[in-house]
């Protein structure tokens, strides 16, 4: 400890920011079904979620090395890479946290490490083999199987409960609810807070304090949890929004099989040292469980902003690095102005999310009524969402149900003679 300089010491709690920022931001991944079913009141969940990120974190060591001895090659990297690296995820998990999008922490982090090696050192510093092999094609796979695992998982459910009632049987899996929350919070802790660790490592290796290819320290692997444990129990209320009644309507079974397929598919990467996404591996789930369920939908217009999201967070927040990469490599003042900017932009998207601001207490507001469907926007408010062109056919064309009382009467006014004001008289006929 003797040997951090204070460049490094302000790398260090850069990169346990970026870890408040995880846990805050992914806390939806866990606790958005659980609190959108009921099963959990919003502060217990988040609260529970935190203290098994905690646990989690000290399970493996696995993503950690692949972040810190794989992603990007050590030799040359300079501390300041790192710092610009963690500059451009923290501001695009911000961005994404105020539009109330679930885009991939995960993602932002490793966008911010290639384009700041990428602006340091050129190509030559990436690991392209290992890009794709652990970021790229998991970040594919794992949304796709998690919502194929969800979907089959829905339908045996409700197979299986298919001569039983349904609210009768809806207790029992809260119940599980919460065990499955349990368990995706648990790999939530065990995947997020390794990437903290293993980029603390990365800067400890390039600062000289530790040898290459070293395991993250005790105290390393300690002050990761508790920051990704307390960006979790403060919750990322917004994207718990989206997660929770933006995407889909979710019943008891649904959230069940939902969160046991992404904690299944989440410890299994995490087993193998695969880097992937929470983010996208739960909202694969979700959105697999509410097509899963006969007659459930997908908003597919709350999803595509997703997707988009999604697809920026590598090229958005390597771009924001890459510019404080250039900054930082200009000298002392080039470190002083990115942590100025750091701080005031985080300030500003902080300010501009007080407009409308989102808690536990009204995190649930925006769910289906019987007039039309409520779905979070950008901002986080509920607004409705417009029927498409095939529910709008559907329903113009379907019959009243039966025994409902039908009115074939249509009034039609009389022609007012010109010149007069008086209230035209009405004829009845039947249409």
């Amino acid at each position: 400890m003797e040997h951090i300089t204070l460049l490094l010491a302000i790398v260090i709690v850069t990169a346990l920011v970026f870890d408040f920022t995880n846990g805050f931001h992914d806390t939806a991944n866990a606790m958005a079904t659980t609190i959108s079913t009921g099963a959990l009141k919003p502060k217990v969940a988040v609260g529970m979620s935190a203290v098994l990120n905690l646990v989690g974190a000290f399970l493996s060591v696995e993503v950690a090395k692949t972040i810190s001895g794989g992603l990007i090659n050590e030799q040359g990297i300079r501390t300041e890479v790192i710092f610009a690296a963690l500059v451009g995820a923290i501001l695009w998990n911000l961005f994404t946290w105020l539009l109330g999008l679930p885009s991939s922490s995960s993602h932002a982090l490793f966008g911010g490490l290639i384009g700041a090696t990428l602006m340091s050192v050129g190509a030559s510093g990436v690991n392209g083999g290992v890009v794709v092999t652990k970021v790229l094609i998991p970040a594919l796979a794992a949304p796709v199987v998690a919502g194929l695992a969800a979907m089959l998982a829905t339908k045996l459910t409700y197979r299986i409960g298919r001569n039983t009632d349904e609210k009768a049987t809806a207790k029992g899996y809260r119940v599980g609810q919460i065990a499955s929350a349990g368990l995706v919070s648990l790999a939530h802790g065990t995947n997020d807070a390794q990437k903290t660790m293993g980029v603390i490592t990365l800067a400890l290796v390039t600062g000289g304090v530790l040898a290459p290819g070293s395991n993250p320290p005790v105290w390393v692997i300690v002050s990761a949890g508790l920051a990704i444990a307390l960006g979790t129990y403060l919750g990322g209320w917004r994207i718990i929004r989206t997660m929770g009644t933006g995407l889909t309507d979710l019943r008891p079974q649904q959230g069940f099989a939902a969160q046991t397929s992404a904690a299944t598919v989440i410890l299994a990467s995490s087993h193998l040292g695969f880097s992937l996404s929470t983010t996208q591996s739960c909202s694969g789930a979700v959105m697999g469980a509410g097509l899963g369920r006969k007659g459930g939908v997908v908003r597919w217009s709350t999803a595509s902003r997703m997707f988009i999201a999604w697809g920026l967070t590598l090229p958005a927040a390597g771009l924001v690095a890459a510019g404080a990469e250039f900054l930082t490599g200009q000298g002392t003042w080039g470190v002083t102005a990115v942590a100025v900017l750091l701080i005031a932009g985080s300030g500003a998207i902080w300010l501009v999310s007080r407009r409308q601001p989102i808690d536990h207490t009204n995190v649930t507001e925006g769910a289906d009524t019987a007039a039309g469907t409520e779905s979070p926007v950008a901002g986080g408010a509920g607004s409705a969402e417009p029927a498409g062109i095939v529910t709008t056919a559907i329903a113009a064309v379907t019959p009243p149900p039966a025994g409902a009382a039908q009115d074939l009467s249509a009034t039609i006014h009389a022609p007012v003679p010109t010149g007069t004001t008086a209230e035209p008289a009405r004829k009845e006929v039947i249409a």
